[in-house]
């Protein structure tokens, strides 16, 4: 028998990408697109028939909190990227804040030694920007597996706080590449900090008002701009941003979360409780109403879940001490393209806002597009389905999700990761091959 080109051709396939959707056929093989459009299904090893079937280049994540090393009892690597996976996400961007800090080059190998054929989707590790550490970024930035610094401007989940003027600066002088920042005013938060009724969730937006994180996006903007360098300001929440960071498109790219987009408060707060405490918080509908009109405008690059998983006890402590954070990776896409079924969003835009735009701002080598030589990456999804969310099919090792009960139209039914198949109909269909993305 005769060794066929292909390892797999994909037929009947509707190829959504930024420019729009296209019915073709894809050949893959060691990994690889190998050939898009003139190919047949006997040319390949192995064959799937999608029609029927949207195929959006493999989403990515460039925002989530996996807990590993240091509070694996909420997530790890593994669990993470299964919960991605089951959710169409391909690869995904981790952040520092663990126990020990990814802040060395030790760390940042610990981490990536760790999610090596271990985690389920492919990955980077930002570094965590700190005042000690300033002058080794650009080391840091330069090892495998590294998107990026991040840097908390206000205290959030772990200990990796650069609150003031002069040590951001000091980081924004030694990075060379786009940095990203949780964006919160410290000062202001100690200053607010009575605010947060005990036993009273709905204080959150109160105690971390518009102001904290207003003031704190002026300040990083000037200091950019003084520095020359580019930034990534995470889950923007206000209006009053938006308008901020349109002004800076040259410097400034930006980052939205599904939950920002879907919830709201005061209703929030009534129905979920300490299930809807994030930083920054959900705020009122004329903040969403703002934030989908920037989508539109084209003033949010990328949308990030900050899958930030916490256990079910830790969030029935009381408020304040109930910890902030909610998990996202799984949801992501589903609640992406129920908006989109709902006519909020194009599938253009879905493809540019999920992956192209990160591989365009990160400068991922491989990914973020379907190209000939490309890696293999890609999110199956039926247009026309509806479910609901419900705790059974949620991986994260959390076990929750704000979403739960929602009915969605628009679902992943599968996840291809360099041409495995890694998610089918639900079902994990390959070991864990997960692998460190490269960038240029």
């Amino acid at each position: 028998m005769s060794e066929k080109p292909y390892d797999l051709v994909i037929t009947d396939a509707d190829l959504a990408s930024h420019q729009g959707c296209a019915a073709t056929n894809i050949a893959i093989k060691d990994g690889r697109f190998a050939k898009i459009g003139d190919v047949t299904a006997d040319q390949g090893n192995a064959h799937i028939n999608a029609k029927g079937l949207t195929l959006l280049p493999g989403v990515i994540d460039t925002q989530v909190h996996f807990r590993e090393p240091g509070n694996e009892h909420k997530e790890d690597l593994q669990s993470g990227s299964l919960a991605a996976v089951m959710g169409g996400v391909t690869a995904v961007f981790e952040m520092p804040n663990t126990k020990p800090p990814t802040t060395s080059v030790e760390a940042i190998a610990d981490k990536v030694a760790r999610g090596r054929n271990r985690m389920h989707c492919d990955f980077a590790f930002y570094a965590g920007g700190t005042h000690e550490n300033a002058a080794l970024l650009p080391e840091l930035e330069r090892q495998e597996g590294v998107c990026g610094v991040k840097v908390f401007m206000g205290s959030s989940t772990g200990n990796l706080l650069v609150a003031d003027d002069d040590g951001v600066a000091d980081i924004l002088k030694h990075i060379t590449r786009r940095a990203a920042f949780h964006s919160e005013d410290e000062f202001r938060l100690r200053e607010r900090r009575p605010l947060a009724e005990t036993g009273n969730v709905a204080t959150h937006p109160i105690w971390r008002d518009e102001e904290v994180a207003i003031s704190s996006t002026r300040r990083l903007i000037k200091m950019a701009r003084a520095a020359g360098k580019n930034i990534h300001v995470l889950h923007i929440t206000t209006e009053e941003e938006m308008h901020i960071l349109a002004a800076n498109r040259d410097i400034a790219s930006v980052e939205v979360t599904p939950q920002h987009l879907t919830l709201a408060g005061p209703q929030a707060y009534d129905e979920l409780g300490t299930y809807a405490q994030m930083n920054p918080p959900i705020r009122d509908g004329r903040h969403r109403a703002a934030l989908w009109k920037a989508l539109e405008q084209g003033i949010v690059d990328v949308i990030g879940s900050d899958h930030a998983p916490h256990t079910k006890q830790e969030k029935a402590d009381a408020y304040p001490h109930s910890p902030s954070g909610m998990p996202g990776v799984q949801t992501l896409l589903p609640l992406m393209l129920h908006h989109m079924s709902e006519g909020k969003l194009s599938l253009e835009k879905l493809v540019s806002l999920t992956s192209l735009n990160a591989k365009k701002l990160f400068r991922l080598k491989e990914k973020g597009e379907v190209i000939e030589g490309g890696h293999a990456d890609l999110t199956f999804v039926d247009l026309k389905a509806e479910k609901t969310i419900d705790e059974d099919w949620l991986a994260s090792r959390c076990g929750w999700s704000p979403f739960t009960g929602m009915t969605i139209k628009g679902w992943p039914v599968g996840t291809m990761v360099r041409g495995q198949q890694v998610m089918w109909e639900g079902a994990l269909q390959t070991p864990a091959t997960g692998q460190p993305i490269v960038f240029e």
